[in-house]
């Protein structure tokens, strides 16, 4: 395999940024274009890939703040569940909402992630899983070769998405998390969306508010 990953850390909401290649092919693709375009361009470009593709798993600003900046710089294309075009379309309003500034207008999609959908590119093959309930479009991303899924704001470690934002719903995404996620094999590496990785036998066992939802 000629995979690699790095994670960056970004923006007001300490958002984790996926950049990951084919680094023989040096192909790269974005899983959460977080905040700072020309960061995450300079971190591929330093490895020597070229950006490919732009990926999101929701709407939320601080999964999609760089989207239309790194698309610029990179002429990428970009792909969301279509579910989450109302929060596209109101980024620059939600910037007011949240810190008294507006936003940068987020990037026209290119076409929409649907579950079951397979991202192809190189030796790289995520499988889209549609994972709502944090938000009305949320995806994961699963790389079963590698053992990997890329949970975005669904499951964290420790923890779970928060349900108390517009278009959230806790049993949704608890069927999500129990019902998509979880059958994915206890061995399978989660890569958040926030703080550190986990695996999805740890969150089946530990986690509180899985826990508390399936003694429900």
């Amino acid at each position: 395999m000629t995979i690699e990953i790095r994670m960056l850390t970004l923006g007001i909401a300490h958002t984790n940024c996926y950049v990951i290649a084919d680094s023989a092919a040096g192909d790269a693709l974005v899983i959460d274009p977080v905040d700072d375009a020309p960061l995450i361009f300079n971190v591929a470009q330093e490895a020597g890939w070229t950006i490919r593709n732009i990926v999101a798993t929701h709407g939320h600003f601080d999964h999609v703040l760089a989207s239309k900046a790194l698309k610029d710089l990179t002429g990428a294309h970009f792909f969301i569940h279509q579910a989450d075009q109302p929060f596209l379309d109101n980024l620059p309003q939600t910037g007011i909402r949240w810190t008294g500034k507006a936003f940068p207008e987020a990037a026209v999609p290119d076409g929409w992630l649907q579950d079951g959908d397979i991202i192809e590119m190189g030796v790289i093959r995520l499988e889209v899983l549609f994972t709502p309930g944090h938000a009305p479009g949320h995806v994961s991303f699963v790389a079963r070769d590698l053992g990997l899924l890329f949970s975005g704001d669904c499951l964290f470690r420790q923890s779970i998405g928060r349900t108390d934002l517009p278009g959230a719903d806790y049993e949704t995404l608890m069927r999500s998390i129990t019902q998509v996620l979880f059958p994915l094999g206890d061995d399978v590496r989660v890569l958040p969306g926030h703080g550190p990785e986990t695996t999805i036998g740890t969150e089946r066992e530990t986690n509180p508010f899985v826990l508390d939802f399936l003694k429900a």
